[in-house]
């Protein structure tokens, strides 16, 4: 495929006219698109891509064309330079990518239906009508929206409808923003509005599937959302409304088209009488993610798809600072410990990670950039540093700012750092170039050398790295008031350690509250001195020690085997965030026992050991006033209980099931998923298998369906196994959108690993036609290289994989993730046996 060529620099549209009719019944597009704009050439080119073009005409007259489709072009030859329109003429199907145009399937009692939706980000806008498919390429647009409509149906876009005319929707001008952003659906839609403070309507849509009551969440959340957002950013919302649509068929988690934000149904509607605080959480943070771009990304928006993380990284951030406004006490910013944070550090310190910051030189790189470990939540943590860096009170002023010098405009990164540098009279650029523009993080190895206290940084890696030497400028957030805010060099010495410690009457720590990108690798002596104060440190700074010796234990600089007596100092911690860091830990040792073996029996019985006391604590039930980190906690605690296969536990989740048999949608939703799945593994059966299947094909409630999906994946029934993968390409049961998942479950469930693998095998050229294309494609592999780590597993991986390393999109994430197997293999290799025999040790 050829390299990138930026249209906008020959022509710049200014404006559209958008004419699109669309046959539902036919599965047919067919539209005139009108662009006016400046041609700095005679010879300018859209973009189109699958489009069927019959003419293209300036001022009524026929004027030569012809299309590349390998360029996804159509070049013009114009009469004369300067403003021109052009009106162009086309066809195009309707199809089930989930990409352009695209019709989303869902039934409503029994009977099958659809609405039509879009997904024009990345570069599918040019599959829905001509256009010049570029951020850069800012305009105006006009639409007007035919078809075959019947009674009762609804129309949004991301405009107010202006008026009717022979069947035809005409909306109101947009204001000026990029092709990808424009929007439109339409359908049997139902749903709920209201108005915020400074008069913007606010709605919720939805098919009728589902039921009212499951749109007010997100309607309080984005009414809420638009109001801080205005006050925080000081600068009001440019649009007149703000409809949150619900989408059945959707492969991103969510858009932020301008005006008319588009989610997965999981993503936005959710029962207000049954849904675990973990599952609001996510949808609040969805929401205020998608409302933070509103301004950042399309009010202001990335010049190119180079500046990607300045869209995600920052509305990754700004989810956080939202929902910690509106619900101050979920402690949002801990949920941002237990998932941002963890993926970031993860992904980082393999070689080979793309940069926040990357160029882009072909089309099917720019869905490759969409690494969510790296875009959006490495992006936030630099973002988050540069917070705790500078400030609320710069922050705002310096984004005021930049809104007010780029508003309907472009800006790239340089531009952020310098609103916000003046703003805080602070080089921002000049530290984040380091974090931005090269890949990886540092380790930060403190210790005690000839009575002194030395820090020096290196980058860290896990598995196999290139080192070049890099070095950043780390806001180490350190306890001790000799450490400098920033380190720049490789090491430095804070002085005499005993009389710092005396002087500050506390252990030595760096990176205070786990908001800078680094890891710490304390000496004994350090750490010794932590230890016997755990007691005085926050869960957040527990936490971390957690995060860090996962992943020094995953780099080989400290030891699994030296880890597993350290866990039981953590198991009675009442805080979500250190229990979902110690079972991590407990998750990693599940790669050094074979199934079904002694040694997984001594890592059963360690893991009783560690969650008995949590688990009498709080039981199966809510408990009158208990707190938040008590719901979170409990299906945490109980997971692990079944997992060691504690019979309590076991018969309990039983003795629920079999109470609530007939009304299992109902269970308490934080334990629901560990009821259904216990039931499975220890009661399964053909009869309750497909009942199940058919529970998860007819209900509307997301939140179930993935409960079902958890559940029926872990069945230890080969024959069922081998069902359930027959249906894998059955859309009327699992949706491509949902696919990944219902995959990688049965890869997990060992009894199911074979036939999952052989499945992705063999049916590779199937996967790839349905869901290829789609930024969601590469993580495919991912998930196969995080269940992956025996040395055959690796062989197959490679003489499977190594083949594709070409293909565009995949080279970087195969690449990475034959490193990530390596690594692991490695790893298991090395310690097994010290592993195993600590196991043993601290369960006799």
């Amino acid at each position: 495929m050829s390299t990138i060529k930026h249209l906008y620099e020959k022509f710049q549209p200014s404006h559209y006219d958008v004419f699109i009719d669309i046959d539902r019944e036919k599965k047919t597009i067919t539209g005139n698109t009108t662009i006016t704009g400046n041609a700095s050439e005679p010879q300018i080119s859209v973009n189109q891509k699958f489009l069927t073009i019959s003419s293209v005409q300036i001022a009524g007259e026929d004027v030569p064309f012809t299309v590349n489709n390998d360029d996804e072009t159509v070049n013009i030859t114009v009469p004369e330079t300067g403003e021109v329109t052009l009106t162009i003429n086309y066809s195009a199907p309707l199809t089930d990518t989930m990409m352009g145009i695209y019709p989303s399937y869902y039934k409503v009692n029994g009977e099958k239906k659809q609405i039509i939706g879009t997904q024009f980000e990345t570069t599918f806008a040019r599959q829905a009508f001509p256009c010049v498919d570029e951020p850069e390429a800012k305009a105006t647009f006009s639409l007007a929206i035919k078809f075959d409509e019947h009674p009762g149906e609804t129309i949004i876009a991301n405009m107010p409808e202006d008026h009717v005319s022979a069947g035809v929707h005409y909306f109101q001008q947009t204001v000026r923003m990029s092709t990808y952003l424009v929007a439109f659906a339409f359908g049997e839609l139902q749903s709920k509005k209201t108005t915020t403070e400074s008069g913007v309507e606010v709605g919720v849509f939805a098919t009728k599937a589902h039921q009212l009551k499951e749109l007010d969440f997100a309607l309080e959340i984005a009414k809420k959302a638009i109001e801080f957002y205005e006050k925080f950013y000081q600068t009001p919302y440019p649009l007149p409304h703000s409809w949150q649509l619900a989408l059945p068929d959707f492969s991103a988690g969510a858009m932020e088209n301008w005006g008319l934000v588009t989610y997965r149904e999981a993503y936005l509607l959710l029962d207000p009488d049954n849904t675990s605080l973990d599952m609001k959480r996510l949808v609040a943070t969805v929401i205020t993610h998608e409302l933070a771009h509103q301004w950042f990304g399309d009010l202001v928006t990335m010049k190119w798809w180079d500046d990607l993380w300045l869209n995600e990284s920052f509305a990754n951030m700004m989810e956080y600072v939202a929902v910690d406004a509106i619900h101050p006490e979920w402690k949002i910013w801990e949920l941002f410990q237990t998932s941002e944070a963890p993926i970031a550090l993860q992904r980082d310190a393999t070689d080979g990670v793309q940069s926040v910051h990357v160029q882009v030189n072909n089309p099917a790189e720019i869905d490759a950039l969409f690494d969510g470990a790296i875009v959006y939540a490495k992006g936030a943590r630099m973002l988050v540093m540069v917070r705790a860096l500078i400030g609320d009170d710069a922050l705002r002023e310096g984004l005021k700012n930049y809104f007010e010098a780029h508003q309907y405009h472009n800006a790239t990164g340089a531009d952020l750092w310098d609103a916000l540098g003046k703003a805080a009279n602070l080089d921002i650029g000049a530290i984040m170039k380091s974090w931005l523009e090269q890949p990886g993080y540092p380790v930060i190895e403190a210790k005690v050398v000839d009575g002194q206290l030395q820090l020096s940084q290196q980058q860290f890696f896990i598995g196999d790295g290139h080192d070049t030497g890099r070095l950043w400028q780390i806001p180490l957030n350190a306890n001790y008031k000799e450490a400098p805010q920033i380190m720049k060099e490789q090491t430095i010495n804070l002085g005499d350690y005993q009389e710092l410690r005396q002087q500050e009457g506390k252990p030595f720590r760096l990176n205070i509250g786990n908001n800078s990108h680094f890891i710490v690798k304390y000496d004994q002596t350090l750490m010794n001195d932590i230890l016997d104060h755990l007691d005085e440190l926050t869960a957040i700074d527990q936490r971390q020690l957690l995060q860090d010796f996962r992943l020094l234990a995953d780099g080989q600089q400290l030891s699994y085997a030296d880890i597993i007596p350290l866990l039981p100092r953590f198991a009675d911690s009442h805080s979500e965030i250190v229990n979902t860091a110690l079972y991590a830990i407990v998750n990693k040792l599940k790669q050094f026992v074979t199934p079904g073996s002694a040694e997984e029996s001594a890592l059963k019985k360690f893991v009783n050991q560690l969650s008995a006391k949590q688990v009498s604590r709080l039981g199966w039930k809510p408990q009158a006033g208990e707190s938040n980190d008590d719901q979170l906690t409990r299906p945490i605690v109980l997971g692990a209980a079944l997992y060691a296969e504690n019979p309590e536990a076991i018969k309990a989740a039983h003795e629920i099931f079999t109470n609530n048999h007939h009304r299992l949608e109902k269970l308490p939703a934080d334990i629901r998923p560990l009821v259904l799945r216990n039931e499975v593994k220890h009661y399964g059966s053909k009869e309750l298998f497909n009942e199940l299947l058919e529970d998860y094909r007819e209900t509307t409630d997301a939140s179930y369906k993935g409960d079902l999906n958890g559940a029926i994946t872990s069945t230890p029934d080969n024959s069922l196994i081998t069902e359930l993968i027959n249906e894998f390409e059955n859309a009327d049961t699992i949706k491509p959108q949902d696919l990944r998942g219902w995959y990688r479950n049965v890869l997990a469930n060992n009894a199911g690993q074979q036939a999952a693998w052989d499945w992705i095998r063999n049916d590779w050229d199937w996967l790839e036609k349905t869901v290829g294309g789609d930024m969601e494609f590469a993580t495919y592999i991912t998930v196969t290289a995080n269940v992956f780590h025996t040395p055959a597993r690796l062989a197959e991986f490679k003489q499977f994989f190594e083949p594709k390393i070409d293909t565009p999109g995949l080279t970087r994430e195969i690449t990475m993730d034959i490193s990530v197997i390596e690594s692991k293999v490695k790893l298991v290799q090395a310690e097994k046996d010290a592993v195993v025999k600590t196991l043993q040790s601290v369960t006799r």
